[in-house]
């Protein structure tokens, strides 16, 4: 997940007397590069993840550095560096207030650190790290494109991840992300990876075939649902509501070899938080759509979603009724006529003619759970 603010404070507070006052929950904020900030203008050409770092001089007043955090929160910053002393002496309460509710990591050094050292020594390490990064980014897609060769991908992680512990992949995308150009998807992915918070070096991230990709090893149950939740929160509120994130958390898995099941059922698990637009999707919740969404052929769903209800549709379509409508709510309550009356504010006496007509058309009088099987089968997956 590239170099981090905890990486930063490993090194950083012995070496340069660094502290970590605000924030403290985006310690594993990654950082794309540092940049010294003395007014607002560079920020507005920020793309995510950047870490700034300032002596103060532009932000004198509280006022100001309350507008210079602001700014860097609503940019996508990964945190900021105050060299206290000769400019702000002390970082006002408020400011940290603001930090700390926004998971905004706020850290300082004193005065007498050199920035110039500071600066050269943290963009190599960032440097070095995203390397690093990449490296393992196209083994872990070597492990999902071709998981038979696990000589492509195994040893090339095994430095980095337990390669034999547990996996699991969450598939992240928006309206419109494949049609992005490269800088477009490059600044959402920077702003992705802040919102990822509470997952350093045991996770990798990633795009690749259309989705955002994150993978998790070995971690518990309660962190990944918390790093999921939390993801999706800060999206919500750092970014245009206008702008829809879906998730699909697939399936865990033992072994890397496995990870591929765990990426085609995120994915299922995606597709289906974009259909039904909820927010984040799990795999192992999605009862018999994990059935019909891990099916490769779409012809045979195809001819399973029409081919038991044509004759319906072919009805309606030429009698503007809707007989296919009745039918799925009569599956949906069991029979119960009153019950589908209600649901469709239709007099009891239409839905009985409906059903007889529905029933005469099929030739069945859906009575048994094996002649309502294949009816419930249709309605799910047109529901796809």
């Amino acid at each position: 997940m590239g170099f981090t603010i905890e990486d930063m404070l490993t090194v950083g507070r012995e070496k340069y007397n660094m502290e970590i006052i605000a924030g403290q929950n985006g310690w594993a904020n990654s950082i794309s590069w540092l940049h010294v900030v003395e007014d607002t203008t560079l920020i507005q050409n920020f793309w995510g993840r950047e870490m700034a770092v300032t002596t103060g001089l532009g932000f004198a007043t509280e006022e100001k550095q309350l507008q210079l955090v602001a700014d860097l929160i609503s940019h996508h910053a990964a945190g900021l560096i105050i060299n206290t002393g000769k400019y702000i002496p002390v970082v006002p309460k408020q400011v940290m207030e603001i930090c700390d509710e926004n998971d905004f990591p706020l850290l300082t050094v004193p005065w007498e650190v050199h920035l110039a050292d500071l600066m050269k020594d943290f963009s190599i390490r960032v440097f070095l790290q995203d390397g690093e990064d990449q490296k393992i980014s196209t083994a872990m897609m070597q492990a999902i494109i071709e998981p038979e060769k696990q000589e492509n991908y195994r040893d090339a992680l095994k430095p980095y991840f337990d390669v034999d512990g547990s996996f699991q992949t969450v598939l992240i995308t928006t309206d419109g992300l494949d049609a992005m150009d490269t800088v477009e998807r490059r600044k959402l992915s920077n702003q992705m990876q802040v919102y990822l918070e509470g997952i350093s070096h045991n996770g990798n991230f990633f795009y690749y075939d259309s989705a955002f990709v994150l993978v998790m090893n070995d971690i518990e149950d309660e962190v990944r649902k918390s790093i999921v939740e939390g993801m999706v929160r800060r999206a919500k509120m750092r970014t245009s509501k206008e702008i829809p994130f879906y998730v699909g958390v697939g399936t865990q898995v033992i072994d890397i070899s496995n990870l591929y099941l765990s990426f085609q059922r995120a994915e299922s698990a995606m597709k289906r938080a974009m259909k039904t637009k909820q927010a984040v999707m799990r795999f192992d919740e999605m009862g018999v759509y994990r059935l019909l969404y891990s099916v490769t052929d779409k012809q045979l769903l195809e001819e399973m979603g029409e081919e038991p209800l044509k004759p319906l549709l072919d009805y309606d379509k030429k009698h503007n009724s809707n007989l296919v409508d009745t039918l799925e709510m009569y599956l949906f309550y069991d029979g119960s006529i009153q019950k589908v009356a209600a649901a469709m504010f239709t007099h009891r006496n239409t839905v009985i003619y409906r059903v007889n007509k529905i029933k005469e058309m099929l030739g069945t009088d859906l009575s048994s759970p094996k002649e309502r099987m294949k009816y419930q089968v249709a309605y799910y997956i047109r529901k796809m």
